[in-house]
């Protein structure tokens, strides 16, 4: 394992690029790079920060479950906002279990979505030099090495009382893992999830996976599912070392696929359905953000090529569309049940997400 060092007080907030490369290490380059960015006009500048600030607005107005938490908190470290990293990691470690799990609301047999906020709250201790939240970040770390369950190839299981994969945890923990520095752990989930949950014929993942029945319990193509694992290669790209070779290629290999995977069931309206294959399912609104925010990622970084700009401009176009003058965006695959359209905070960070990666392209 390739574990980082932690530093305290005032050197924590100086060695912000050695202890927390993704978030740490871009944030400041990235807003000049936003200020002197001649790819857009002033006015067309002004008004992408002004969807930034009303989307942030909305989603801190909804109530979050955990990996809501995780998600805002990602979308704040990706959007450099640093004075939201701080409240909501606050109130993430305030409502930290005994055994590690942050942000933990109703249901207590969620494993994986709390570690979501893992890289926001390792965020905030770079910010403020907090070792409370230095502690709770180990803490944390300590629950995925020693208490969350895991299948045979060592991906996590998405509850403590059952046995399941779901796509979703591609998401909530390979971004922390490697934001830590155990890059080996990483690359495991990502492996592992991919192993089991990747469907080669149609280049979609499955939804959820029964490890006692050795059966699909959703081969569903979930479309937000499949925005999960996007979004957190695109993470992982920028954490994973240059050093890592064969794990940036895996990791670039699975993000073009699923991209790719999901592109070729774009409607016309550049919009997809909630299953993403299944077109008898609700048009979604969230997935075209999350992928969005993929590409505008893999073009900056050189992973994905140009070609895949127009696609995501339309996409971006077509969320756009669907949010209205408060910042909330509509017909997104809608909490609490989401099993329908509506509205959700994980919709409201792909806005974010996706509008920054833009601005900054």
């Amino acid at each position: 394992m390739n574990r980082r060092v932690f530093l305290t007080g005032a050197a924590a907030a100086a060695s912000a690029a050695a202890i927390f490369p993704l978030y740490a290490g871009t944030a400041g380059r990235d807003k000049k790079t936003a200020r002197r960015n001649k790819r857009y006009s002033a006015a067309e500048q002004q008004a992408m920060e002004q969807h930034i600030a009303d989307s942030t607005a909305a989603m801190l107005c909804m109530q979050r479950a955990p990996w809501e938490q995780g998600v805002a908190l990602v979308a704040m470290t990706v959007s450099g906002q640093d004075a939201n990293i701080v409240r909501l990691s606050h109130e993430a470690v305030l409502r930290q279990t005994a055994d590690g799990r942050m942000g933990v609301m109703g249901s207590t047999n969620t494993s994986t979505d709390p570690m979501a906020a893992g890289t926001g709250v390792l965020a905030a201790y770079r910010i403020t030099g907090e070792t409370r939240y230095k502690d709770a970040v180990e803490k944390l770390y300590g629950y995925c090495r020693e208490t969350a369950t895991r299948c045979a190839n060592g991906a996590f299981y998405h509850f403590l009382n059952s046995r399941q994969l779901w796509s979703d945890s591609i998401f909530m923990a390979p971004p922390f893992l490697a934001a830590y520095g155990d890059y080996d752990d990483a690359m495991r989930q990502v492996r592992g999830y991919h192993d089991i949950l990747w469907l080669p014929d149609k280049q979609l993942y499955a939804h959820k996976w029964d490890d006692v029945r050795q059966a699909f319990s959703r081969r569903d193509c979930w479309g937000s599912g499949n925005g999960w694992a996007a979004s957190s290669y695109a993470l992982l790209m920028e954490m994973l070392p240059e050093n890592r070779v064969e794990d940036r290629r895996t990791v670039a290999q699975y993000a073009r696929e699923v991209v790719d995977g999901c592109l070729r069931h774009l409607r016309p309206d550049s919009l997809l359905h909630d299953v993403v294959d299944d077109p008898s399912t609700f048009v979604e609104t969230n997935l075209p953000q999350m992928l969005a925010f993929t590409i505008y990622k893999g073009i900056r970084a050189g992973w994905l090529d140009g070609s895949y700009l127009p696609y995501a401009e339309k996409m971006r176009a077509a969320a756009r569309a669907k949010t209205d003058t408060y910042g909330i965006v509509h017909d997104a695959c809608g909490s609490p049940s989401f099993d329908k359209p509506g509205t959700s905070t994980e919709a409201q960070a792909y806005a974010v997400m996706m509008e920054y990666a833009r601005l900054v392209l």
